[in-house]
């Protein structure tokens, strides 16, 4: 019992009160609204995964901020899920995960409408950094620099 009670602590699913979508349709949603794309790749067993949803993501403001501003995605890195790409080519997330080197989880990217990528961050993310990322990609400070850049600037 205890083993199952450990195992259970560091399951990481997306965080609640999120309306999160599949890739696919994420990129679908975006593409149609003109919007910019969240992805969060994360994975059964990840602690930080499990850290940054209790501490960042239940964070009211950041549900606001994040659910207001941009289609919203969920990847499990390790999953069997199939999708299929704009260019018509069926994947599983975790292929997605290979592709996308998302070596450890939690990973962030930032995707424009057309999936380009605008930002990439690896791991556990406090309510302040999470504000960052968003002001960074808000700003379009990604066009003329990096977000280390722009931290430190701002």
């Amino acid at each position: 019992m205890a083993g199952l009670l450990s195992c259970s602590a560091l399951y990481a699913e997306p965080p609640a009160g999120y309306d999160f979508l599949a890739y696919d349709e994420g990129l679908a949603q975006a593409k149609q609204d003109g919007r910019k794309v969240f992805v969060y790749f994360g994975r059964y067993g990840c602690g930080f995964c499990d850290k940054v949803n209790k501490e960042s993501f239940s964070d009211a403001s950041i549900q606001k901020l994040y659910s207001e501003n941009y289609v919203l995605v969920y990847v499990n890195s390790e999953g069997s899920k199939r999708m299929t790409l704009p260019s018509g080519e069926r994947i599983t997330e975790m292929q997605l995960g290979e592709r996308m080197n998302t070596l450890g989880t939690p990973v962030f990217y930032f995707l424009d409408a057309d999936g380009k990528e605008l930002l990439k961050i690896y791991g556990y993310q406090s309510v302040d950094r999470l504000k960052q990322m968003h002001n960074y990609i808000a700003d379009a400070a990604y066009a003329s620099g990096s977000f280390s850049e722009y931290r430190g600037k701002h």
